[in-house]
Formats: structure tokens, C-alpha cells, sequence
């Protein structure tokens, strides 16, 4: 039995569960609406205000799946309560992030500046030229959006310029040595 997939899910106050035909979850709260469908070999019940999952049989595809859609089912009650951020840290001479009424402009050291357009749903917030906020209600989308802005410049292991994740340690090369 996955020890994940056993413990069950509260509901907090403010926040509609609904389950409705194929296993498709709605989760309505004071942030938004998340709509999740889920694989037939698991059950999703509700109860009290606390969300159960367990398995229809033993077979390796429901054991698979158990503790995943526990997980999956408890970052969209997270989702639409509190929400989910990611901070990123622009390191580099010249690089820098500017909020534009569409998106946000990079100047990354390439010969243009780049124009990220957010997907629906994500808002990125730049309160100093070399930090970035990602934040959302979808934990995926969020992580996703990160993921493709750090992808633009990753940091670099000589002198450690480039897009990181504010808590990412970006191990250091030492250079050539002369003979």
C-alpha cells in the first residue's frame, strides 16, 4: 500500500470539490478553478470534507498511479488556496528583466532582447532588474514556465552567469591553467 496514497486530503474552508463522470475533478477556491482528470483504477471519494483515494485492484498500473493522484489532487487544493511561486536570479554584466504591458523582456547578452509571453493563468512579477517571480495556481504550469524561462540562458559553470533558481548552487569550474 503506498504510504502517499493512504493519507488523506483535508478540504479547507472556502474550497468546492466536485467529482464528476470519468474521474474528472473540479477544485474551486478563493484563487481560481482547477479542473484535473484522473485513470479509472483509481477511486476519489469524499467524505466529511476530506478527500480519499485508494485503488480499484493490486495490479502495478494502480500502484503506480495511487500515490500520484493523492499528490496531484493535494497541490490543487494547495493551488487554489495559497497558490505556488518560483523566484529566479538573473546573474551576468547587463543582464536584466523588464516588465512590459505583454510580457517580459530579457536582455540575456544575445544580439536582441527576448519577449516572453506568459501562458494564461501565470503571472511573473519583476521587482528588481535581476529577480523574477513565477507564480500561479498550477504547480505543473508554474515549474513549466520556470523551467522555459531558466532554459532561455542556463548558468554557466566558469563564471556562474546566466538564469538560476534563487536557491540552485551552481557548482564552479576552475579555468585553463597557463603553461
Amino acid at each position: 500500500m503506498s504510504r502517499v496514497g493512504k493519507a488523506p486530503i483535508p478540504i479547507p474552508k472556502g474550497v468546492e470539490v466536485t467529482i464528476g463522470e470519468d474521474s474528472v475533478v473540479q477544485v474551486k477556491g478563493p484563487n481560481g478553478t482547477l479542473t484535473k482528470s484522473f485513470d479509472s483504477s483509481i477511486t476519489i471519494t469524499i467524505d466529511n470534507n476530506i478527500i480519499t483515494v485508494q485503488r480499484t485492484g493490486d495490479f502495478p498500473k494502480a500502484r503506480a498511479l495511487h500515490g500520484l493522484t493523492r499528490a496531484l489532487l493535494m497541490n490543487m487544493v494547495i493551488g487554489v488556496t495559497q497558490g505556488y511561486s518560483k523566484n529566479l536570479e538573473i546573474v551576468g554584466v547587463g543582464y536584466r528583466a523588464e516588465k512590459k504591458s505583454t510580457g517580459v523582456l530579457f536582455s540575456l547578452g544575445f544580439s536582441h532582447p527576448i519577449l516572453f509571453v506568459p501562458p494564461a493563468g501565470i503571472k511573473i512579477e519583476v521587482p528588481k532588474l535581476t529577480n523574477l517571480t513565477v507564480s500561479g495556481i498550477d504547480k505543473e504550469l508554474v515549474g513549466e514556465v520556470a523551467a522555459k524561462i531558466r532554459a532561455m540562458k542556463p548558468p554557466e559553470p566558469y563564471k556562474g552567469k546566466g538564469i538560476r533558481y534563487q536557491d540552485e548552487y551552481v557548482r564552479r569550474k576552475a579555468g585553463k591553467t597557463a603553461k
